[in-house]
């Protein structure tokens, strides 16, 4: 039985540096080889590509720098850091600050009656200002989606590049400043059951048992890939599900469950408090620095010190969420309407349809893209898209001819020096082309030379795209001592997992539909959408026969009056959150505007815009929306080389260099296309 959240009044009554620089000139080529090897291989897997050798070159460029720049700084170890209820910080990551904070496992529990803790994992790049200078501008809270995705990994891969978009234009030394200036801290953290976040989600004893249940998953490929694909699928999902919601959802002392606490509700009450806490942390920190600083600080820190000091109850949230994201933005302004001071939300999943429908919302664009990843082939000619052929309808053909093709006759591919056998399949080549769907400006030129190497019947680079993904992980020392389904046997690696928990338990009943209505479910998503219907249906599939229900959910309504309005943003075509949500969740909260990027793919970090990430600097800076009906350019198409650094002012080029970073920042949706998400 769950219990209804109310809204602020009683709710508040319970208590290193790895951006990539970007070169001067960027082929569309050079980027998606970076992001392939970082959603794919990682680093180390990385070494071993290279020196064997099994994917050519051109795929591979400049991996490197990919790598978290930690060197002569000690191992950092979240086992090292004890929880507390306050946000005690220490130094992780080279140039980053991380924290456990203490919250309640239920924060709407009976205060007389005991019960467990959960132990956020919260990083922080601190603000190029001290906190107590007057155009220190506060912390900007980001989640990165999923849900399930890492706050924690998002931050060591773009945190220093949001940083850049919403602080002010000029270095904080540079004479030609302002007053009135912003410089951020940027916060984020690992969500309920996610990563470093204590305890967490494990549906599998260990990384490698997880990694073979993926790899059968592949094996056994998508719904429609086969005539028996429905009943196969429908079985394993049961078994996955049921299993991992007895395992999460129950204890045996009767004790609180985690699985009954990692709904998105509850992950907004931790956002309160991680903004609470800091908001107390920074008012500690000015006194601490006024000591010490003595008398002669006294006019230096003026404008500090007549500010409030720490009050419960007045902190303000400064927010960006993406894709996911958008639904725990929403959840919050809900929740705590009163507690805005800027929310962006950015590739809008529609909070109705996702807390209470059937996820019909997403997939309205979907096929649109495809036709547009036609037209730019044709476009950009045979030297740029290995696809092209003279007619955009002639590309089209043959795609369509080459689904049809490998769907009756797969193709065989022998081994390899550094590979086993493989065989490529028609579910392969949906799900690669989903990369497409969603990161057309990286993934586009990968798409199309994985198409042209199977259309001529030879399928060695795509098994080589397949390899890499393929990582595993035997158990460690730690992972042995602890014993199986501990934190130590996941080592942060659990968003799968944790996916199906959260989506599981945020809308009722999901996991008590029969198979005639989920076969009904899925023929609807195909009409949808011939190019990700089948894989859509997957998400709400993975909650089939999910028995534990989440202990408290805010019921809405997902509307209100904001003491801040919000900025949405959408891309023209969005493969799984279409603009047409945006534009319908925006009229929730009076006085928010949505912001349209003509372009496509998941979310306005899919396509650099210097348009879009001047807008959104604008409203982190001064509060100030774009007018109604705003339209931003994307700066670059799909196969066109990116050189434009060369043209641009001085101002501009670390602008346009954060937002290049922000598009390799993938998340890892290679080929787990079984676990749901955005």
């Amino acid at each position: 039985m769950h219990h209804p959240i109310p809204r602020e009044e009683e709710a508040l009554k319970s208590k290193v540096q790895t951006d990539i620089a970007l070169p001067e000139k960027v082929s569309p080529q050079f980027v998606w080889r970076r992001a392939v090897l970082c959603v794919a291989a990682g680093i180390s897997c990385f070494t071993f590509l290279q020196g064997w050798n099994i994917v050519p070159t051109r795929y591979l460029d400049a991996a490197a720098t990919i790598e978290p720049k930690t060197a002569g700084q000690p191992q950092f170890s979240w086992y090292d850091i004890d929880a507390s209820p306050d946000l005690i910080y220490h130094r992780c990551y080279d140039d980053y600050y991380c924290a456990k904070l203490q919250v309640p496992m239920d924060w709407w529990r009976d205060s007389t009656q005991p019960g467990k803790n959960i132990s956020i994992a919260v990083i922080r790049l601190p603000a190029k200002v001290p906190v107590t200078d007057q155009r220190y501008g506060g912390a900007v809270l980001t989640n990165p989606g999923g849900p399930g995705g890492s706050g924690v990994a998002q931050m060591l891969r773009s945190g220093r590049a949001t940083q850049i978009i919403v602080d002010a234009e000029r270095h904080p030394n540079d004479t030609l400043g302002s007053e009135t200036d912003k410089y951020h801290d940027i916060i984020s953290f690992d969500p309920r059951g996610v990563g470093h976040t204590t305890p967490a989600i494990h549906c599998f004893p260990d990384s490698l048992a997880r990694s073979s249940w993926t790899l059968q998953n592949e094996a056994l490929g998508l719904l429609g890939s086969s005539e028996d694909s429905f009943y196969r699928n429908w079985y394993r999902s049961r078994a996955l599900a049921e299993g991992c919601s007895a395992a999460t959802g129950t204890t045996d002392d009767g004790s609180e469950a985690i699985g009954e606490h990692v709904n998105t509700s509850p992950v907004a009450r931790d956002m309160l408090e991680i903004i609470e806490r800091h908001a107390e942390w920074l008012a500690k920190q000015a006194n601490l620095t006024k000591e010490s600083d003595g008398p002669r600080g006294q006019d230096k820190y003026k404008t500090f010190v007549e500010r409030p000091q720490y009050t419960r109850g007045e902190a303000k949230l400064k927010y960006w969420g993406n894709s996911y994201g958008t639904i725990l933005g929403q959840t919050f302004a809900s929740m705590f309407p009163m507690r805005i001071d800027r929310i962006v939300l950015d590739g809008v999943c529609n909070a109705h349809d996702y807390f209470f429908g059937s996820w019909f919302s997403n997939l309205s664009d979907a096929d649109a893209i495809l036709e547009r990843f036609f037209a730019y082939c044709h476009a950009a000619g045979p030297e740029t898209c290995s696809f092209y052929s003279p007619t955009t309808e002639a590309i089209r053909r043959k795609y369509e001819d080459l689904l049809t093709e490998i769907f009756e006759r797969p193709i065989v591919v022998p081994s390899s020096r550094t590979r086993g056998p493989d065989v490529i399949t028609w579910s392969d080549v949906k799900s690669m082309v989903r990369l497409g769907m969603y990161q057309p400006m990286i993934y586009s030129p990968m798409v199309a030379d994985l198409l042209t190497s199977i259309s001529s019947g030879n399928g060695s680079l795509f098994a080589d795209f397949k390899a890499m993904a393929n990582t595993f992980s035997c158990p460690g020392e730690e992972c042995v001592s602890a014993g199986p389904f501990s934190d130590e046997c996941d080592q942060g690696d659990n968003g799968p997992d944790a996916t199906l928990a959260i989506l599981c338990t945020d809308g009722p009943g999901l996991g008590d539909i029969d198979e005639t209505s989920f076969q009904e479910y899925w023929h609807a998503l195909q009409h949808q959408s011939s190019v990700l219907g089948d894989w859509w249906a997957h998400t709400r599939l993975g909650c089939v026969g999910w028995k534990t229900k989440a202990k408290n959910r805010f019921e809405g309504p997902f509307a209100g009056n904001l003491s801040h309005p919000a900025l949405f943003i959408s891309t023209t075509l969005d493969p799984v959150t279409p603009l047409a949500n945006a534009r319908e969740m925006a009229k929730n909260f009076p006085g928010s505007v949505v912001l349209q990027q003509d372009s496509e793919g998941h979310t306005s970090w899919s396509s650099p815009s210097l348009c879009t990430a001047k807008l959104v600097r604008q409203y982190f800076q001064t509060g100030r929306l774009p007018p109604s009906n705003t339209t931003c350019s994307s700066d670059h198409t799909p196969f066109s080389p990116s050189d434009s650094l060369k043209a641009l002012n001085t101002e501009d080029k670390p602008l346009l260099k954060a937002i290049q970073v922000l598009g390799t920042t993938v998340l890892d949706i290679g080929f787990q296309r079984t676990t749901g998400g955005f």
